[in-house]
């Protein structure tokens, strides 16, 4: 029967129709702008992770893609930890005009924040941390509907920018772990509810709005004071003691008296004083009138008095003044003397009155600072140096070096030497051959001053202070000890150092100690400081304590090999725990710390050498750091020709270490807390505070 078939056939024909007048109605997909944005970055941008992006595929299944509820637009890019290396490529993530999560966290983006980015109109989150971005916050970030801003463990530098205030959703705002300078502007965001600066170069006050986080916020800023902080003290860098002052800085008896109200006679002598200073000053006018006068008159001879010049010139009338352009070396860009215009500072007027003092050499040798290698590229004079806020960092065997914070917020360390035996020109050569140095692993000179009563160095500053205070500072006071890794990336750093000085300069570094290793956020790039100094000081056998090689009595008379030994001596206070120092000092019968290490294992008790903390971290890198501690022991060879060289020690320590590349370091423990971070705030919640560092 053809009748009961008809309904069949025309249910089919209306469901065939339906499909064909409307085919997208079954898949939704992304504009086609937004599928291309996606693949060109993923083209342009190296990764080391596979993403297994497929074109035949709907962009919002693609790893780390998240669409809205329709599937008709890209919310959220998430690719946190896959590999990207260098600088986001521009139009690519400014065409996501709806993405409101932006996750590049733990990855090596390079440059400045994409401007990309400050073109989305609807971001909310933006978690960059973890990356190695680098110039300054642009202020353009603020024109963003943002609520959580990571910025955490770059290379950010220059101010914090006041025009954060006006992103007033904002809850979270990291910016830790970076180079960022200057003062904290007072930021009032009601909402904020997460906030840190901590481990940057930041000074001056806290502002009153931010009192409310907690130290952790603000910790790792030598120069920042106030509420929570201990409260705020001006300070300067002293070069002497100010006047009224005596030299422990006590004020001098009777210098307070002198405020008392002034008595007739010191009122009339302030006024006989002045009288004279007026007629003074007449007679100086009338004698530059008429020396102006003569040299007119001069002028009229013609050219026999220029020949007369030429022959006075000729004779040697000029002698002591050095010719035009014949400065030595790089100098400040001011040619001011000393004290000009660093009148409100006692640390000026001291180093003023030391300059004048001074017999030895011109006045403009004096009063300069020289700048020597790479140092060029700093754009401060004495005076701004003399005038700059500044905190003692540590006294050593050279002299005092203190931490100087210039007016621009240049951040420089300053080494006032002490018992400096080389003449100006043999100190000159001396400073120029060490401002050619220029590794990763080595600090070198930036610029320094030298006076017949102060010569003074001037290095980069690194904030993260020295080994020997990570090491060996408030044991069991809850602070964090170093553990195996570190240890074993600070020794390596500290061999390639030594063996660039050996190789590149034929340098002796003389000086080799955990406190000569400055720390970097890279672990791979702690660097040796105070190196080849001992050259300028007379002879001594007290500097380097613990660490000075047997051989060595004469400390002008080091070798490489007698900086192997030292090189040594601090492996084994890395893998012992013990400073050398303090074990050198102890009194009668200790030992010092390479007799004590040989002690120990001549009796079998290996285990007992290592570092506590070590054991307590449980530490499972035995059979490394075993192989270490036979490093360390052929450094300290009592016969100097029996220990390596500084490349042998280098290629010695890499066959140790050679899989520490997949270890968890720190990058990778910071990237886990970016993450809880992270998936806190999708979820809604309230990331947590940062912990301490």
């Amino acid at each position: 029967m053809p009748g009961p078939r008809l309904p069949l056939a025309a249910l089919l024909l209306a469901v065939a129709a339906a499909a064909f007048l409307f085919p997208r109605a079954a898949v939704a997909e992304p504009p086609a702008s937004e599928r291309s944005a996606l693949l060109a970055l993923l083209t342009a941008t190296p990764h080391e992770r596979r993403l297994g992006w497929n074109t035949s595929t709907s962009t919002c299944s693609w790893v780390g893609v998240t669409c809205d509820g329709a599937q008709s637009t890209v919310t959220e890019l998430r690719l946190p930890g896959v590999g990207i290396v260098g600088a986001i490529p521009p139009g690519t993530l400014g065409r996501l005009t709806n993405l409101r999560v932006l996750s590049l966290r733990s990855n090596r983006v390079l440059g400045s924040i994409p401007n990309d980015v400050l073109q989305l109109p609807n971001l909310k989150a933006l978690y960059l941390q973890q990356n190695r971005l680098s110039g300054a916050i642009p202020p353009g970030i603020a024109g963003l509907p943002l609520e959580r801003l990571v910025l955490a463990h770059n290379d950010f530098s220059g101010p914090i920018p006041f025009a954060l205030n006006n992103l007033t959703a904002l809850r979270v705002l990291r910016l830790d772990g970076n180079n960022l300078s200057g003062s904290i502007p007072s930021i009032s965001i009601p909402k904020l509810g997460v906030f840190n600066v901590s481990d940057n170069n930041l000074n001056g006050s806290i502002p009153r709005s931010l009192s409310r986080f907690p130290k952790d916020s603000f910790s790792g800023n030598r120069l920042l004071c106030g509420d929570p902080l201990p409260p705020c003290n001006s300070s300067f860098f002293p070069p002497s003691p100010a006047p009224g002052m005596s030299p422990g800085g006590e004020p001098v008896p009777g210098a307070s008296k002198k405020h008392r109200k002034l008595s007739g006679a010191a009122i009339a002598g302030i006024v006989v004083g002045a009288v004279v200073a007026g007629l003074l000053l007449l007679v100086a006018i009338v004698l530059c009138a008429v020396h102006r006068r003569r040299q007119r008159d001069g002028a009229r001879e013609g050219p026999k008095a220029a020949a007369a010049a030429s022959s006075a010139a000729a004779t040697g009338g000029t002698r002591g003044q050095p010719p035009p352009g014949s400065g030595e070396g790089m100098t400040s860009s001011s040619k001011e003397d000393l004290g000009g215009g660093a009148s409100g500072s006692a640390a000026a007027v001291a180093a003023a009155a030391a300059a004048a003092g001074g017999a030895g050499g011109g006045a403009g040798e004096q009063s300069r600072l020289v700048f020597v290698g790479k140092g060029a590229g700093y754009s401060f004079d004495l005076e701004d140096l003399l005038r700059a806020s500044a905190e003692v960092l540590g006294k050593g065997s050279v002299g005092t070096s203190y931490k100087a914070v210039l007016e621009e917020g240049t951040t420089v360390v300053v080494k006032r030497l002490k018992d400096v035996a080389a003449a100006r020109r043999e100190f000159d050569a001396h400073m120029e051959a060490l401002g050619r140095v220029e590794h990763r692993n080595v600090l070198p000179v930036r610029a320094y001053y030298f006076s017949k009563d102060e010569k003074l160095l001037v290095y980069d500053y690194l904030p993260n202070g020295s080994l020997s205070a990570m090491l060996h500072g408030s044991r069991g006071s809850g602070r964090t000890p170093l553990d195996w890794e570190a240890r074993m990336r600070s020794a390596l750093s500290a061999a390639r150092g030594l063996a660039h000085l050996h190789t590149a300069h034929n340098l002796v570094h003389g000086n080799v100690k955990a406190s000569n290793v400055l720390l970097r956020p890279d672990p791979d790039a702690a660097a040796l400081s105070d190196f080849s100094l001992h050259q300028l000081f007379a002879p001594s056998s007290t500097r380097a304590g613990g660490y000075r090689a047997p051989e060595v009595v004469d400390s002008r008379r080091l070798t490489f090999k007698s900086d192997v030994y030292s090189l040594g001596v601090l492996f084994l206070e890395l893998l012992t725990g013990k400073s050398p120092a303090h074990a050198s000092l102890e009194g009668d019968g200790t030992l010092d710390l390479p007799r004590w290490v040989q002690s120990v294992v001549r009796e079998e008790w290996t285990a007992e050498v290592f570092d506590v903390e070590l054991v307590r971290l449980g530490a499972s890198a035995e059979e490394e750091m075993v192989a270490l501690l036979q490093v360390a022991m052929a450094c300290v060879a009592t016969v100097p020709d029996a220990r390596p060289d500084a490349p042998d020690v280098v290629r010695m320590i890499e066959e140790i270490g050679g899989g520490h590349g997949g270890r968890t370091t720190t990058e990778e423990s910071e990237g886990v807390r970016g993450t809880s971070e992270e998936e806190r705030s999708r979820s809604g919640g309230t990331p947590p505070a940062a912990p301490t560092p």
